[in-house]
């Protein structure tokens, strides 16, 4: 296993490609697993995965500016290159890509990536500047990586909908894995800003998935949509939550919103809540 001292880290596009490159004249599959870092166990599994599914696996980390709006916490966005070179040496990641912000977005920058429709509702309408951003960067990363695959966790679900939308309009020569949401054991999804919540915060926070698990159950059996989503938000108020962006089912391919009677469509029930200044996101099928 190599020494996480010696873990190879490229932070230009010029020696990123001269590694994958070489690999890929060897006949060796790659996988790209883009991250921002403060890696948990989550983006771990997502490593372990690529492992699986490839020959050899990029991880990139890069806490991309254009993804925040001026009131969000870019500033405050945990950090930790040491420690995340480590985590990936001991999963066998093959070469951490870090970039600058200056490097990924060069002087006189002026192209933007826009997915229309699948990037509209839930989060498109909480965090407007949001999809215009990741659409972007994770354009970028494919285009200067390379892979075969890349790998996005199911947590963010909506994302991982627009990163599928934008490679297929774009004809990029990629297949986009999705990987199933990493879960602490009362449930709640794993987040590089769950490390924001307090002790009492992270109490609550477990309701969440349990709160979900209860909306979902009563649509498969029969229930009205909007009376879910109804006592759901009620619930999550009363367990503690100080504010709801969304808390909605919608359908799992285009997430078009379903009637409120009945759950046409492939059911997927989205949520996203405030505790204090940490906002919490999670998604669940039936």
């Amino acid at each position: 296993m190599t020494d996480p001292e010696t873990l190879p880290i490229v932070r230009t596009v010029h020696h990123l490609r001269a590694m994958v490159y070489a690999w890929r004249r060897e006949g060796q599959r790659v996988a790209l697993v883009p991250t921002m870092g403060a890696l948990h166990d989550g983006h771990l599994g997502l490593i372990r995965l690529a492992k699986r599914q490839a020959d050899r696996v990029v991880a990139s980390v890069f806490v991309n500016p254009t993804q925040f709006a001026p009131h969000e916490d870019f500033e405050t966005y945990p950090r930790s290159e040491a420690s995340d070179a480590a985590a990936l040496t001991q999963e066998g990641c093959d070469l951490l890509y870090a970039p600058s912000a200056d490097a990924m977005y060069g002087p006189g920058f002026a192209t933007t990536v826009s997915v229309q429709g699948v990037s509209s509702p839930l989060d498109g309408l909480a965090r407007p500047h949001f999809f215009g951003g990741v659409a972007t960067v994770v354009a970028k990363l494919l285009i200067q990586c390379a892979p075969d695959m890349a790998i996005f966790g199911e947590k963010d679900y909506q994302q991982l909908q627009v990163i599928k939308r934008m490679a297929a309009d774009l004809d990029l020569p990629v297949r986009i894995i999705g990987a199933p949401t990493a879960r602490a054991e009362d449930g709640l999804a794993l987040s590089s800003r769950n490390a924001y919540l307090t002790p009492d915060q992270r109490q609550i926070a477990g309701m969440l998935n349990k709160i979900m698990a209860a909306a979902a159950e009563m649509v498969a059996e029969g229930g009205w949509v909007q009376t879910a989503e109804t006592e759901g938000q009620a619930a999550l108020l009363a367990a503690g939550f100080e504010k709801i962006d969304y808390f909605e089912f919608r359908d799992s391919f285009d997430l078009r919103r379903l009637g409120p009677d009945r759950a046409d469509g492939v059911p997927r029930l989205f949520a996203a809540v405030w505790l204090g200044k940490t906002r919490l996101i999670d998604n669940r099928g039936l």
